[in-house]
């Protein structure tokens, strides 16, 4: 992460000085590629340099169990799971890169993983900042075009979306509110994995970490997934995981192809 953090942050410097403040950064990475530990070393480092710098976490944007469920009613069986475009608060998200850009003090709100619920508590940052890390899977994604969505790309397409309404939604939301959401950014950095192949690895680390922080918090680890139900859940994102990978290096203002130890090769 190291060899990763002085490429981006120097990027970074140099973006400060020539984009108006606050410098709002997407970060995009797969599942385990890294990107909350590196937000978290920018900010680090930002601050050390007497900026004022925060991260808005995609995933601290999670709507929670009961609004999913109504989704999955309403819409798909398939957005009762947490991840993709349209199980987020993007009005939220929009409200809190408005109020960084106005010079607003906000509050960042925080989602627990292991409930699968947003936390009643939040985190509140006083304005101005000079950074702002937007870090997600899928920020700064785009839509595919609809022949693209045709054709299932997994066993969880084939057989639990056949006919592609869950997935045209999904493509939906991002060609709508997560574009309005996406265009608030300045610069988008994009961690590249080496390939779809490497998330599930890199997910069931993130699983064991999880799971080892719950047992030492005194926490029932019983939420935390086993290999199967995290073959199931990155195959929710593995659509568009792909996607990105294929066409995000062509746009994004910086990209880092890391190998599966999630070293900088490139």
């Amino acid at each position: 992460m190291t060899a990763s953090l002085e490429i981006v942050a120097d990027a970074v410097g140099r973006w400060l000085d020539d984009t108006p403040r606050p410098l709002i950064l997407g970060l995009c990475g797969s599942q385990g590629s890294g990107k909350s530990t590196l937000a978290a070393a920018l900010v680090e480092r930002a601050s050390g340099q007497g900026l004022r710098a925060a991260t808005l976490s995609l995933d601290d944007l999670y709507l929670g169990k009961a609004a999913r469920a109504d989704l999955a009613r309403d819409i798909h069986p398939l957005l009762a799971t947490r991840g993709v475009p349209l199980t987020h608060d993007v009005a939220r998200g929009i409200a809190i890169l408005d109020a960084a850009r106005a010079g607003d003090t906000f509050e960042l709100p925080r989602f627990d993983k292991a409930s699968d619920a947003p936390l009643a508590r939040s985190e509140t940052v006083e304005a101005p900042l000079d950074l702002l890390i937007f870090e997600g899977w899928c920020v700064g994604a785009r839509p595919q075009p609809d022949a693209a969505l045709a054709a299932p790309i997994n066993l969880l397409e084939r057989e639990e979306d056949p006919d592609g309404d869950w997935r045209r939604a999904v493509n939906h939301a991002l060609a709508c509110p997560y574009r309005s959401l996406f265009d608030r950014i300045d610069r988008l950095v994009l961690l590249a994995a080496p390939g779809f192949e490497i998330v599930r690895q890199w997910r069931s680390e993130q699983e064991r970490a999880l799971r080892d922080r719950l047992v030492a918090a005194g926490r029932d680890p019983v939420a935390t997934m086993d290999d199967a139900r995290i073959a199931r859940f990155v195959a929710h994102y593995e659509r568009i995981t792909r996607a990105i990978l294929r066409e995000m290096p062509a746009r994004a203002d910086l990209t880092v192809r890391l190998d599966t130890r999630r070293r900088p090769i490139d």
